[in-house]
């Protein structure tokens, strides 16, 4: 046979092929072919729908620092190609014969967790996010920043329609996870508290805390935050690295949350616990943490941390932040701009949360 005739008989059979898939299947995405590299348009096929599934048209997806940790493969867990993208808000499109509580045209919200075995101790018990066969929404599977993404039915989070849609995103994992320790802590509106770190996580924080009632102190290294702190709910600003103020406030706060990844002064820190008073950390500070056993012992104080949180907590936050017009303040891309957002992550130069508008 001619080479001619036979690249036509290849050309046509792939003609067939493609033109008979199923292309409800076919997502278009950014994703990085290798560590450290850019984000390029992919399509890839996300296979038949799951009995217990729910598909999701992407409209906004925030981005998260975990983001680049799994870009850049520093928990030594992705698997490339890889899809970014755990902090998605959008429209069910599709719901598996299983899925429950849902509607197609639905307006939902995805974050960290995109499935959990429901079966287990601690799902049984209120805890799915802790579940050991819980699957992440980046974990060896295909994120948010693409045209579509799926997710266990219970795991898709109604939005409430008083949050505005394009700043929500942040609230799927961010949000969660400095809320949850409000709930885990039985935080009391009668409670002094502080936050450490105005960033992505602490700025939210100090809204929570605020509308919670509590008497709120934000601790930062950076003077160029106050104004905005007590802008967001704090009364007032204490220098986290200023050993003198630390040491005023001994014995002032029953709780702390920490949402800084770099070290301090623990020591010091701890001391401005009242009895009975609770550090909560949920910044990942990559250094062993000196925590003397004296002071815990002394004060019955306590120290712990958590990820991010159940269905029930999620729920919970977005109708607390309806109530109180909760927001994060965000930074609006267009996803295939989605290189130029993470640049600006890495830079540090987000104030706070960057979301991405699916133009894909």
């Amino acid at each position: 046979m001619p080479r001619s005739q036979a690249a036509l008989k290849i050309a046509v059979w792939w003609y067939i092929v493609f033109s008979t898939m199923d292309k409800s299947s076919l997502f278009r995405g950014m994703a990085a072919s290798a560590r450290h590299e850019v984000l390029r348009p992919i399509e890839f096929d996300a296979g038949a729908l799951g009995a217990e599934q729910v598909e999701v048209a992407v409209e906004y997806c925030g981005i998260c620092h975990s983001d680049l940790s799994m870009l850049d493969n520093d928990w030594g867990m992705t698997r490339y190609p890889f899809v970014p993208g755990h902090e998605v808000v959008g429209k069910v499109t599709a719901l598996g014969p299983q899925a429950r509580k849902l509607k197609v045209g639905q307006r939902v919200g995805i974050g960290w967790t995109s499935s959990s075995c429901l079966a287990c101790p601690q799902c049984l018990s209120g805890d799915q996010h802790l579940c050991a066969a819980g699957e992440g929404t980046i974990v060896n599977r295909h994120g948010g920043f693409a045209d579509r993404v799926r997710c266990h039915w219970a795991w898709a989070i109604p939005l409430p329609e008083a949050l505005e849609p394009a700043q929500a995103g942040p609230l799927f994992c961010g949000g969660i996870t400095v809320f949850n320790p409000l709930l885990l802590a039985e935080v009391k509106p009668t409670d002094r508290v502080g936050v450490i770190g105005i960033g992505g996580l602490g700025h939210l924080a100090l809204q929570f805390l605020s509308k919670w009632g509590c008497e709120v102190f934000a601790f930062t290294s950076s003077d160029s935050k106050a104004a905005e702190a007590r802008r967001l709910g704090a009364h007032q600003v204490v220098q986290v690295r200023d050993g003198a103020q630390l040491k005023q406030l001994a014995g002032a706060f029953d709780f702390i949350i920490s949402t800084v990844n770099v070290a301090l002064d623990w020591n010091a820190i701890l001391a401005t616990l009242a009895p009975r008073g609770h550090l909560h950390i949920v910044g990942a500070v990559l250094e062993p943490m000196p925590v003397p056993a004296m002071s815990l012992i002394m004060g019955q104080r306590t120290v712990g941390g958590s990820p991010t949180g159940s269905p029930v907590a999620i729920a919970k936050m977005l109708d607390f932040c309806a109530r109180h017009a909760i927001a994060p303040i965000t930074e609006l891309f267009p996803m295939s701009r989605a290189n130029d957002a993470l640049e600006r992550l890495r830079e540090g130069r987000v104030r706070y949360r960057l979301v991405l508008q699916n133009d894909l």
